[in-house]
């Protein structure tokens, strides 16, 4: 399932390469849909990570993602996973969908995103 998110890049962080080769890049986009703002994580993993690049903090995005959770020693985990990054400044639009792999998932070992 597909879901959608317009918001404000607060923070690009670097790229993550796990021992596995596994990469991860994430985000914080705010959102202004609700009463109060909200600060949200989301991932670009493996060669979506590249949607990344030159993207900064303060830049209005469109963002498609995917939910995935999972279960590691009993606690349970929900990863947001971006697929498409949409730029709604400037009216140049720079899309990039990251290509369509297989399921592989991440590590379980990588835990919750800190920030």
């Amino acid at each position: 399932m597909s879901y959608e998110m317009t918001g404000t890049v607060k923070k690009v962080c670097d790229a993550q390469t796990f021992a596995s080769g596994f990469t991860k890049r994430e985000f914080v986009l705010t959102t202004e849909d609700d009463r109060y703002p909200q600060d949200i994580a989301i991932a670009c993993i493996k060669d979506g990570c590249a949607q990344l690049d030159g993207i900064q903090a303060g830049e209005r995005l469109r963002v498609a993602f995917r939910i995935r959770g999972r279960e590691y020693n009993g606690r349970y985990f929900v990863n947001l996973e971006a697929y498409k990054l949409e730029r709604l400044d400037g009216g140049a639009s720079d899309e990039a969908a990251a290509p369509a792999g297989g399921n592989d998932e991440p590590p379980l070992d990588d835990g919750p995103m800190p920030f």
